[in-house]
């Protein structure tokens, strides 16, 4: 596989489909770009004008625009909350932050809410998650389907976490999937590269804002 460029195939194949695509925001929200929070992602606040074009772009047009959140439930002890301490709930008195329990993105807290910035309007689609992929466990795929949507411009945080996992969950169901590059933040530049050239070999359409502005602008 040394030295083959799929680009032109992935251009051909997976370029959104008019009146058939949707936008996805994947996570932006309060409790990773708060400042201070715990799990506080600084890069992540530096996508939102890109996102809130996006945004516009897409109602201006009425197309869908679909949002998930991560929320974690105390009641359902997953590995998740195992691996970050972070969205157990916060003891009183005790130290929070980073690696400690500090209700980040707990459910009922304020922090798994949307930043406000990119607050869904009114009808639009929020899918609360409990793992990575926002289609694990969530109505997001049939809620997609209903609206006669295959193809997605996918946007949020962390791009080699929640967004990568999504990716993958919309390849495996067959959407033709683009990943705005300066739509999707992490907190290590190494690692967003590693990430958008992977989705970019395997899973997706890796383009600027300002490409997909383009394509969308042209329906």
């Amino acid at each position: 596989m040394t030295g083959v460029d799929r680009r032109e195939t992935f251009e051909r194949v997976l370029r959104p489909e008019p009146g058939r695509t949707a936008l996805l925001v994947v996570d932006m929200q309060r409790g990773f770009l708060d400042p201070g929070a715990a799990l506080e992602v600084p890069q992540a606040r530096e996508i939102v004008p890109t996102i809130k074009a996006l945004l516009e772009l897409f109602r201006e047009k009425r197309l869908p625009v679909v949002f998930s959140e991560f929320v974690y439930s105390s009641a359902v002890p997953l590995l998740v909350g195992q691996l970050h301490p972070e969205h157990r709930p916060a003891v009183p008195g005790a130290p929070a932050g980073f690696g400690l329990p500090s209700s980040n993105c707990l459910e009922g807290h304020p922090s798994v809410h949307t930043v406000e910035a990119l607050a869904p309007g009114p009808g639009e689609l929020v899918v609360r998650k409990h793992w990575y992929d926002a289609f694990a466990g969530t109505p997001l795929d049939g809620a997609l389907r209903a609206r006669a949507v295959t193809s997605l411009v996918v946007t949020g945080t962390l791009t080699d976490i929640c967004v990568l996992a999504t990716v993958v969950g919309a390849f495996n169901r067959e959407y033709r999937v683009t990943v705005v590059e300066d739509g999707v933040a992490t907190l290590w530049p190494e690692i967003q590269r590693a990430t958008l050239d992977i989705i970019g070999r395997a899973y997706g359409r890796v383009v600027f804002s300002k490409e997909i502005a383009a394509e969308i602008g042209g329906w």
